[in-house]
């Protein structure tokens, strides 16, 4: 019976039933919706081509974009459409390959930014904390980063005459934006103000600096090498580009003074001064003047620190765009080189959303990034250009509880067949999503900027929410242990791949193989 079973699902999957087979399940099985659907897809899948070599890749990295995280977000983004949301699929979710990645550093079983990003952009694993280094580096030590550097697949990219760009909602600094292009013993050392005296007397150079001086670096360190630089980096962080003086402030500095760095340098000049027939843009007036046809290259820097989340967006001072709008942009600027390109796309604030104990902003910012990669979709070949999203860690977010079928992902549990809240053993209702550590409950209303937490006192443990709309942009949801913030996790994140080469993405990976991935479809090192 279990031959006769087997061989029959050998068939269906094959799409070979014959008439001593076709009769065998029900008509209401063969017809069901689930059921269709399902035959739809193997078809599909034994329907494709594998072919390997790219002109251009992009790789999408939702920072801290764990399974939970899709899962919940893919629910909200139906819900918000009117569905009862579990049976969608965020954009990506529907490439034809996919794996689970290892994230893991080398000496830390739950990861940071800086060493996750260091292995899909160098191919080998390092420590937390390090950006562009070996496993051989001690963390804060200027002196052992000579010798210790690697190569990126951006740096690659460079050198085989590829256009690149790096795109970020985060600060351009910061750890998994740095790891494409710098080298570093502290993913802290944003710009000089933030290095120690022996770091800077040591020879070290600032993460900013190594940014706008890049292209003078790479020829430095690649005898004969003639690149052309970084030909599109959008993102915030604009106070490491500038004095510490008020007469730099910018048209929407915050801050009484904006920039940071102690040493006078003003690098947004030095960029210009480097690249005069580049544009530098701060704003959506900017940014929406750009020339993507002709403009040789665009440094867009957007805010004085991270970038704001998509649900607060509007409430920016000068207007900034949507990672969408980044997205599209950069590739309009990229494919006008005919050899193809490089990009790297982060949406770092679902990291600080879930940091901050946000679910609400977390969720608003990977939907933003799911509309990121179908902007990039929609604006390449497939047959060109491999696509691959992923993320750097997780967090410890939870899906629980058992809330039916269409219930709010925001909202509290309620049950199949009832209509109320369930009750925990305490009496009180509870919510789909929760943080095991963090700063706890709020209830802020209608806020959208998930960071008003650290004004406030922890409330960690249960609360009680009979009364609270846990639906709303400023609910934060409950975490048990009490921490300064929300902390990642150490599980395994998935790849999702389409394009040249995208059949390699398969099984269980270690995080270090994406550089692979991507060197492969590229031939960035010659044999």
């Amino acid at each position: 019976m279990l031959k006769q079973s087997t061989a029959l699902c050998s068939l269906l999957v094959a799409g070979l039933c014959t008439s001593a087979t076709a009769g065998v399940l029900p008509e209401s099985q063969t017809t069901s919706s689930w059921y269709q659907d399902a035959q739809t897809k193997i078809a599909a899948k034994l329907a494709r081509s594998q072919s390997t070599k790219a002109k251009n890749v992009i790789l999408f990295v939702g920072d801290g974009m764990g399974v939970s995280t899709l899962t919940a977000a893919r629910i909200l983004e139906g819900q918000m459409g009117g569905n009862m949301g579990e049976e969608g699929y965020l954009s990506f979710e529907t490439f034809p390959y996919s794996a689970l990645v290892k994230t893991y550093n080398v000496d830390a079983q739950t990861p940071d930014s800086a060493g996750t990003m260091t292995a899909m952009m160098s191919g080998a694993k390092t420590d937390v904390g390090v950006i562009g280094v070996d496993e051989d580096i001690v963390r804060g030590d200027c002196s052992t980063v000579a010798g210790n550097e690697m190569i990126t697949a951006l740096e690659l990219a460079e050198l085989k005459g590829l256009s690149t760009g790096i795109i970020s909602t985060a600060r351009i600094t910061h750890a998994t934006p740095a790891a494409t292009y710098a080298k570093s013993a502290d993913r802290n050392w944003e710009d000089v103000s933030d290095m120690p005296e022996a770091a800077v007397n040591g020879g070290c150079t600032d993460i900013a600096s190594q940014l706008v001086n890049f292209e003078n670096l790479m020829e430095q360190r690649f005898a004969g090498a003639d690149v052309d630089g970084i030909e599109v980096a959008f993102g915030g962080g604009r106070r490491h580009f500038l004095p510490k003086d008020a007469a730099y402030n910018s048209a929407d500095a915050v801050s009484s003074v904006e920039g940071d760095r102690t040493d006078g340098r003003d690098l947004t000049a030095e960029w210009l001064a480097a690249y005069p027939n580049g544009a530098y843009v701060m704003d959506q007036t900017g940014f929406d003047a750009i020339d993507t046809e002709n403009v040789e290259r665009v440094l867009g820097l957007f805010n004085e620190s991270h970038m704001q989340y998509e649900a607060d967006r509007d409430n920016d001072v000068a207007g900034e765009p949507s990672l969408s709008e980044m997205t599209a942009t950069a590739i309009d600027v990229l494919d006008n080189n005919d050899n193809g390109f490089f990009l790297m796309v982060e949406s770092g604030r679902i990291d600080h959303g879930h940091h901050a104990g946000s679910a609400y902003n977390a969720l608003t910012d990977t939907i933003e990034f799911a509309k990121a990669v179908q902007a990039a979709v929609d604006a390449t070949n497939a047959e060109d250009t491999l696509i691959l999203v992923t993320a750097d860690h997780s967090h410890v977010f939870t899906i629980a509880g058992y809330p039916k079928r269409g219930n709010p992902i925001l909202g509290k549990v309620v049950g199949v067949g009832s209509d109320t809240p369930a009750q925990a053993a305490d009496g009180m209702p509870y919510t789909t999503l929760g943080y095991t550590n963090g700063r706890g409950f709020r209830d802020l209303g209608d806020e959208t900027n998930a960071d008003a937490t650290y004004g406030l006192d922890n409330a960690n443990g249960r609360q009680d929410l009979t009364n609270v709309d846990t639906t709303t942009s400023g609910y934060h949801q409950e975490a048990v242990i009490p921490l300064s913030s929300e902390t990642h996790a150490g599980e395994d994140i998935t790849l999702h791949a389409m394009g040249p080469g995208a059949h390699l993405a398969q099984g269980t990976i270690e995080q270090n193989i994406v550089f692979h991935l991507i060197e492969n479809a590229l031939d960035l090192v010659a044999e």
